[in-house]
């Protein structure tokens, strides 16, 4: 009879729990949602379409923190979106990336792209090793200028495994690494409109010049557009190609960060590469938007669709940062992130001079 009792009794606590889950689920969703709808409806706007869509959607989100009781009451649905809808975002991203395009736009811009890939990652990573930034946070913040900005933080993140423990550092690494990049990226946007009739490059080389060296999308967009339609649309195809380099960098930084943190005795976790599976989803989905006919206004939708996931996404980590402790270690790293933006810029402009 005893037994029979406890066994309700463990019964009727599951439930709860299960309820509780939920609830704390639909109440992180309708939460990080309104965050991600505003924050793209705001990327619409002049000088807020510098920002972004997912930058918008991560301060909206640190502004939840001023109601601490609705953030405490669904803190184990924020966990869950901040984990799984980023990947669902990633995925849905895909199809922004036409393998057409990129194939026409030439060995050149290809070149271009990975040499600015690997040159970035390596200078910006180094850089801030040197200047005392923890390894964490210096490859987030090396792939999130080198890449595609806050896309790139999010989609390298998972490949750095951490325990439990240190759960809430990375996502205070997280958000450091993608405040670096959106204010950086805004400042250099900027920067490059008012060097444009200094520089005296053709529509071409300019679009060249921003697509290669802009950290988010949304920058080379604004930048590339000052300089007209042929402009934007080589800047577009260039920060693309950037783009498309997003899951090879996260296979070879899971695997290089792997054997940073495997110690000799340690066989069981040297045989294991971490295999970033939502990026193979990424590479699908740009297949099938490269390929099968779903038409302009499909494609649209789901990119759009892509970025409201990540927009939840990057509310819930916005949800969760500690302050405090992003103001007190991220200076450093933004400096060597600062020094390595001039860098990227100078040696896309003499490439763009050169070669395009």
């Amino acid at each position: 009879m005893a037994d029979a009792t406890t066994y309700f009794e463990e019964e009727i606590d599951l439930d709860i729990r299960t309820t509780v889950v939920t609830r704390s689920f639909w109440g992180a969703a309708v939460l990080t949602l309104i965050c991600a709808v505003a924050g793209s409806e705001l990327a619409q706007l002049p000088y807020l379409n510098l920002v972004g869509a997912l930058v918008i959607a991560l301060l909206l989100g640190m502004a939840c923190q001023l109601a601490p009781r609705a953030v405490n009451a669904n803190r184990a649905g924020i966990g869950f979106i901040s984990n799984k809808f980023l990947r669902l975002g990633i995925i849905l991203l895909g199809f922004k990336l036409n393998l057409i395009q990129l194939a026409q736009a030439g060995v050149k811009t290809i070149t271009l792209a990975a040499v600015v890939v690997t040159g970035m990652v390596l200078l910006t990573y180094n850089l801030s090793r040197k200047m005392g930034v923890e390894r964490d946070l210096a490859i987030l913040t090396a792939t999130g200028t080198s890449i595609c900005g806050a896309a790139a933080v999010m989609g390298i993140s998972p490949q750095i495994k951490v325990s439990p423990d240190k759960a809430e550092r990375q996502r205070e690494n997280e958000v450091l690494a993608v405040a670096i990049v959106a204010i950086l990226g805004t400042v250099f946007t900027l920067i490059e409109i008012g060097l444009k009739p200094l520089l005296h490059l053709t529509a071409v080389q300019f679009g060249v010049m921003t697509g290669g060296s802009l950290h988010e999308i949304a920058h080379a967009v604004a930048a590339g557009s000052a300089g007209g339609p042929v402009s934007l649309d080589t800047a577009i195809i260039t920060k693309l190609s950037r783009v498309l380099l997003l899951a090879p960098a996260a296979l070879i930084i899971g695997w290089w960060y792997q054997r940073q943190t495997t110690t000799a005795n340690t066989a069981e976790g040297r045989a294991k590469l971490p295999i970033p599976w939502f990026m193979a989803g990424f590479l699908l989905t740009s297949v099938i938007g490269t390929w099968l006919p779903l038409g302009t206004a499909a494609l649209a939708g789901l990119v759009k669709l892509a970025y409201i996931f990540l927009g939840m996404a990057m509310a819930a980590l916005g949800m969760s940062v500690n302050f405090r402790v992003i103001f007190q270690r991220g200076g450093n790293a933004f400096l060597a992130a600062t020094l390595s933006s001039v860098v990227l810029m100078t040696g896309v402009t003499i490439a763009s001079k050169l070669f395009f």
